[in-house]
């Protein structure tokens, strides 16, 4: 069985307490007890290993036993994911996140039907970046995703122009997402469509960035599956997986 991993921002010295939150969890959800191995991550590639020395109420007493860096993957994928209805959001990032994406932006594309908007926008973010959170333990990621702030469409223009390789998912594309070519380094761009896809004008001023639309698949994917698709398909190609 694999350690479980939680999230610290101290992983220095001979010996660790991880308390808060992650050591409430730890403790008293899971009822981890001495003898038993945990994995802590800063969730920026530092990890150390670990055996629980002691169980408190709500924390954990650990001594380290291995402490490294894991370095990030390259090329880092970047998915734009136009805002889908209800919870599908959340469930996309949970399964971009298991899969390895590096990068989630929100983005408010023109056919999303759930619009961001005063209030929605930072509760929306923290389920969001709460999810990845969570998804990234979860899958073992020592280095967690970032959820970006919610990006315009200009926004979305100015990632693809300046990305190693951008790429839009579209069900009317020649080219299959399966053979482009891609970069060794930098970002991969990708973008994924909300429920009523991405508009002509939206397609073309990404055209204009330098972004090439692809296709997917032969069948119609919803916008919160398509993501984590083509990020197996982009991910098996670079030899992330």
């Amino acid at each position: 069985m694999t350690a479980p991993v939680f999230l610290s921002a101290h992983l220095e010295g001979p010996e660790l307490t991880l308390d808060g939150p992650e050591g409430r969890h730890a403790a008293s959800v899971r009822r981890l007890r001495a003898g038993e191995r945990v994995d802590l991550t800063d969730g920026a590639g530092g990890v150390a290993e670990c055996v629980v020395r002691e169980a408190l109420k709500d924390a954990l007493r650990l001594e380290v036993l291995h402490r490294y860096d894991v370095e990030p993957p390259r090329p880092r994928l970047v998915v734009v994911q136009g805002l889908p209805k209800g919870d599908r959001g959340e469930l996309a990032v949970e399964m971009m996140t298991e899969a390895g994406v590096d990068v989630i932006v929100p983005w408010a594309a023109a056919r999303s039907i759930t619009q961001w908007k005063g209030d929605k926008v930072a509760k929306a973010l923290g389920r969001w970046r709460s999810t990845a959170r969570e998804a990234g333990k979860q899958a073992r990621r020592f280095h967690l995703p970032e959820v970006a702030d919610l990006a315009s469409t200009a926004s979305v223009e100015r990632l693809l122009a300046e990305a190693a390789l951008g790429l839009v998912l579209h069900e009317e594309a020649a080219e299959p997402l399966s053979g482009v070519a891609l970069p060794a380094g930098g970002d991969v761009v990708m973008v994924v469509g909300p429920e009523g896809g991405v508009s002509e004008e939206e397609l073309e001023r990404f055209r204009a960035a330098k972004a090439e639309p692809v296709l997917l698949g032969p069948t119609v994917l919803r916008t919160s599956t398509a993501g984590v698709a083509a990020a197996a398909v982009l991910f098996s190609r670079t030899g992330r997986w």
